[in-house]
């Protein structure tokens, strides 16, 4: 067995979030002084986090969260940014650049829920899907490659299949720590990218890959709107299989946390 956890973040504010615009792919804004605040914060608050690895989409506000976060963090010193374009936000065409409001209106022309609507050039939700898929495929495969299975690398205290969840640090109830589920897990990574994304992957995490989820969390929680600079991990086991790793034990830790953003303004999609 392998056991990692991944730590999802949402980019922080850019002056189109702040003035409830689409960005989408086609508008590559950088973050605005809130932004900038709010990712400082989320380095602060993952400070003395250790990661093995840390991706950012390749859109710029991802890429300036994630730098700051890598440059607060204390144990970050080597380890590299992977830019990654699978890590995109949902490309929304025709409706990128105006505000909101207009692609609600062109979803009820439709007849339509503005989630399930896909502008004329846009992505559909499938589409999205099978990017995250993709790039959750090469996490496994890299983190199979670098580090093995203990009998096949020099990791210590791994967890097996019959250790419960406690032994991983899975089961609540968690106190808003940022290590909340960490606890036995011997590596991490850190994955940095949009909002629309992220709940996409949030739901086939939990729906399609059957992730068990804290107590207590509602499904409107779980398939909420991520913040700006907003956090969800999980922590995943993979085990041997006849054609590679296979996931073994999927488990939520926490969904959209945002306990960092005490000092700023907090901002949605």
């Amino acid at each position: 067995m392998l056991t990692f956890a991944v730590t999802f973040v949402r980019h922080g504010e850019t002056q189109y979030n702040k003035d409830k615009l689409l960005q989408g792919q086609g508008i590559d804004t950088p973050l605005s002084e809130v932004g900038l605040q709010q990712a400082e914060e989320a380095g602060q608050y993952l400070r003395e986090l250790r990661f093995t690895k840390a991706f950012s989409s390749n859109l710029q506000r991802a890429q300036q969260t994630a730098e700051i976060i890598l440059r607060n963090n204390i144990h970050s010193p080597g380890i590299g940014l992977i830019s990654d374009a699978l890590l995109r936000e949902r490309g929304f065409g025709i409706a990128e650049g105006q505000p909101k409001d207009a692609l609600k209106n062109m979803a009820n022309a439709a007849g339509q829920s503005c989630r399930d609507f896909t502008p004329p050039g846009g992505e559909t939700l499938d589409q999205v899907r099978t990017r995250f898929r993709k790039f959750l495929a090469g996490l496994f495969q890299s983190m199979m490659s670098d580090h093995g299975y203990p009998d096949q690398s020099t990791l210590a205290d791994e967890p097996d299949a019959g250790e419960s969840s406690a032994a991983v640090g899975c089961d609540g109830p968690f106190i808003s720590l940022p290590d909340d589920g960490l606890a036995g897990v011997p590596l991490h990574v850190l994955v940095v990218s949009h909002g629309a994304y992220i709940r996409v992957a949030v739901r086939h995490l939990v729906e399609e890959l059957e992730s068990a989820l804290p107590s207590g969390l509602k499904a409107s929680q779980v398939f909420s709107a991520c913040p700006n600079t907003g956090m969800c991990r999980f922590v995943v086991t993979l085990r041997s299989g006849e054609t590679g790793s296979a996931l073994s034990v999927l488990r939520c830790i926490f969904i959209n946390r945002k306990d960092h953003l005490s000092a700023s303004k907090e901002t949605g999609e």
